[in-house]
């Protein structure tokens, strides 16, 4: 056969494929859209997009949050603050802006209809009288003007699933605007805003781990190889795989969003190690005076199957991903499976073609004897063999340890998980945490019972037993609702004194109001509060994002409420909003992560038990990567990390990675087995052929998920460190726990010998 003439062919044909994934990887577009992370399938979900379509979204809005540190009843300050209400209304894609300098107090007189002012930006004079009636408003303090009089805050309503681009516009005028106004000490939440900021710090964070992870390739390759050709030939290889599987993702238009920022990283750093095993095992060859064509073919088939296996069980541990219901994360374990399936046919490939082609290799011998690979594994198996029950005892010991640890894990999410405490979007939210009702959105749907309507009195009594109850127990304000629309209405007719927004007292005053408000309700204020027909309503709010256990425990005490107060045959409620259904990922959070990691152990399970027909050995194998699952989740537990849908999907990743030295350890103990040799010669022979590629891939497997640690997203942060201490704890069990494993409890058959021989 001609070698170089095939491997030609086989460049060109690579060539032209990278060519096209080049191209279509160009077209890539990054995007971060808020309803994603809502779990598909839920028929909560189902419920939502129903409400939705009749009210509206509940998180298109931004919050501009105004300090003015002394006192907000400065008339330097409120006449800016004016100015940006008036610019706000006039913007593209803005449908309406409550400001605390617009916002009035209607009143309806038998001449007509006109609106009092609660504040007067321009009249110093009336600001203590203004003070006054602003803070025996109860609906305006929390809301718009915060407790201690210090700060003020915008409700911008934007239009419905505003995209980037205009989401950009939006934000960038306004930063422009405050900046022109002087309005340093501003504070900006909401979905606008974060789908802006989330993209920028996606574009930012990718070009970084792409260049941490080519520096940090290239330096553990010079470090290894000592050569420039043991870099480079291995560096195209990895660059290719991580381009072909950019390509793949521009070929079916799948954005780049939180989680697929991490496919670049992980492809350079699991593509690396199907690369190492089959550079180490050919050059072991070469420095045994094998011929190269020669030396190639015996790596090959030494390595082969074993970096298939690996391939297989890295792919299994993100395809186990779909078992989630978040469609990020879904398309996030099938991509990265199909890009890590890619690696493989480069490396089994363009690596070859690139071997045959290059000159043979000298053999760099090391300067250092006491140093060499040889000297240093032999030491360590030394060790395995003196002191097998120490290494049992302290796995023991820390298997005992971990579960303590993972007692204490909690499942708890924030609206903000991905982003650190500093981060300067938090720091916003908590502003409006801290001065104002906050920045959670709450929505309750209300059913009048049949032949009812939300402005039947019995209903109307019922709406507002569920707004006290909100208000004082559940910890919500800026409420919005069918019988506050009728409390509105009520304090207009009777002059606006603040001791009418109530409910109507008798039921010609209610008829009255109810004759009003059917001439209005077709107007979208209304019909974002109650259905044209009358039959069905919105009751919403704000609260702090207290986190999804707390607020599990607060629409429990909710739903009680209801039960025990609230009659069916006037209202019928049911919590709904995009921050209940996030809260429900929770609730898929411990279930998809077992489900995920069963199917793992099953497929681990089947590949080491087609190797060796052995369930004993299936055990075996599956001890050592387990444990450092358990150590993970053990120190979770110890630092009180929560256990978030983002943190979850760590545990199945770490695991199909790190059983991958697994896989290599045993396949090179088969062959030895075969060739006739004794278990603990095997086991000898084993070590010293494999330890060095499982730990330099290990080596650049852990310094590649630690370059996520610099990340400013939590979710990222945490999959860098967590899967790199994983990794590690992997590497130390395959070397030391897995040989006592085989050592003293896997006794071949006389049936399983057979089959080796």
């Amino acid at each position: 056969m001609n070698y170089r003439k095939t491997s030609y062919l086989v460049l060109l044909l690579i060539a032209l494929l990278s060519v096209m994934s080049l191209y279509y990887a160009s077209r890539l577009r990054f995007d971060y859209n808020f309803d994603n992370f809502f779990p598909k399938g839920d028929p909560d979900l189902e419920y939502y997009f129903r409400y939705r379509d009749k009210f509206g979204n509940d998180n298109d809005y931004l919050l501009i949050g105004l300090d003015n540190s002394k006192s907000l009843f400065d008339k330097i300050f409120l006449t800016r603050v004016d100015s940006l209400t008036r610019f706000l209304q006039r913007q593209p894609h803005v449908e309406a802006v409550l400001s605390p300098t617009t916002v009035k107090s209607p009143v309806i007189e038998t001449f007509g209809y006109f609106e009092i002012p609660y504040l007067h930006p321009d009249e110093p004079a009336h600001y203590t009288q203004d003070s006054v009636l602003i803070y025996n408003t109860r609906e305006l303090v929390g809301t718009l003007f915060s407790e201690d009089a210090t700060a003020v805050s915008l409700f911008v309503q934007t239009s419905d699933n505003l995209l980037k681009p205009a989401s950009d516009s939006l934000v960038a005028a306004i930063n422009t605007k405050l900046a022109e106004l002087e309005l340093t000490d501003h504070h900006i939440a909401g979905k606008a805003l974060a789908q802006a900021v989330f993209v920028d710090k996606m574009k930012v964070e990718l070009a970084i781990f792409m260049s941490a992870s080519i520096l940090l390739v290239i330096l553990v390759l010079w470090i290894t190889f000592r050569t420039l050709w043991g870099m480079l030939v291995p560096l195209v290889v990895v660059v290719l795989s991580v381009a072909w599987a950019l390509g793949v993702m521009g070929l079916f238009n799948k954005p780049i969003d939180v989680m697929m920022v991490l496919l670049p990283t992980i492809m350079f750093v699991v593509g690396m190690s199907d690369v190492i095993h089959i550079m180490s095992r050919y050059l072991t060859e070469i420095g045994y005076g094998t011929e190269k064509i020669k030396a190639l073919k015996i790596t090959l088939r030494e390595v082969g199957l074993a970096t298939f296996l690996t391939s297989l069980t890295t792919a299994v541990g993100f395809l186990t991903l779909l078992t989630t219901d978040i469609e990020p994360i879904r398309k996030f374990g099938l991509f990265t499976a199909v890009s890590v399936g890619l690696a493989y046919v480069l490396a089994f490939t363009l690596l070859p073609a690139l071997l045959v082609l290059v000159k043979e290799p000298k053999p760099v011998p090391a300067k250092n004897v006491r140093r060499s690979w040889p000297v240093l594994l032999r030491r360590m198996l030394r060790f395995v063999f003196k002191r097998p029950k120490a290494i049992l005892g302290c796995s023991a010991l820390i298997t005992i340890i971990s579960l303590a640890g993972i007692t204490q894990i909690k499942v708890d999410t924030t609206m903000l998980e991905d982003l650190g405490d500093d981060d300067p979007i938090v720091l916003d939210f908590q502003f409006f945490e801290h001065k104002f009702s906050g920045v959670r959105p709450f929505e309750l749907h209300l059913q009048a019972a049949p032949g009812h309507t939300m402005y039947d009195a019995e209903v109307l009594q019922e709406i507002d037993q569920l707004e006290n109850y909100l208000y004082r127990k559940y910890g919500l304000n800026f409420i919005s609702s069918p019988a506050g629309v009728v409390k509105t209405m009520n304090h207009a007719l009777n002059g606006g004194l603040n001791d009418y927004y109530k409910l109507p007292d008798n039921k010609q005053q209610l008829q009255q109001i109810q004759k009003r408000l059917q001439a209005f309700r077709k107007r979208s204020e209304l019909r974002a509060v109650v259905t044209p027909d009358g039959r069905e309503g919105r009751l919403s709010g704000k609260m702090p994002d207290i986190g999804s256990a707390a607020a599990a425990v607060k629409n429990d005490s909710l739903r009680a409420f209801i039960h025990q107060h609230i009659n069916p045959e006037y209202l019928t409620t049911r919590l709904t909003g995009s921050a209940l259904l996030l809260d429900k990922n929770n609730e898929y959070v411990v279930s998809n992560m077992m489900q995920g990691l069963l199917i793992a152990f099953v497929v681990i399970a089947v590949i080491v038990g087609m190797i060796y027909r052995s369930l004993r050995m299936v055990v075996i194998s599956l001890i050592p990567n387990i444990i450092p699952l358990l150590m993970m989740g053990g120190i979770m537990g110890f630092l009180g990390i929560n256990m978030t849908v983002s943190i979850s999907i760590i545990f199945t990743i770490a695991f199909g990675i790190a059983v991958d030295d697994t896989i290599h350890f045993l396949s090179k103990l088969r062959l030895e087995l075969r060739a006739g040799k004794s278990i603990p010669y095997a086991v000898k022979r084993t070590f010293i052929f494999t330890g060095k590629a499982i730990i330099i891939t290990s080596c650049i497997l852990v310094a590649g998920f630690l370059t996520l640690v610099f990340s400013t997203f939590d979710a990222t942060f945490y999959v860098g460190l967590f899967v790199s201490l994983t990794l590690f704890f992997a590497v130390i069990g395959d070397l030391y726990l897995l040989p006592v494993l085989v050592l003293l409890f896997y006794r071949p058959r006389k049936k399983t010998q057979a089959l080796f021989k």
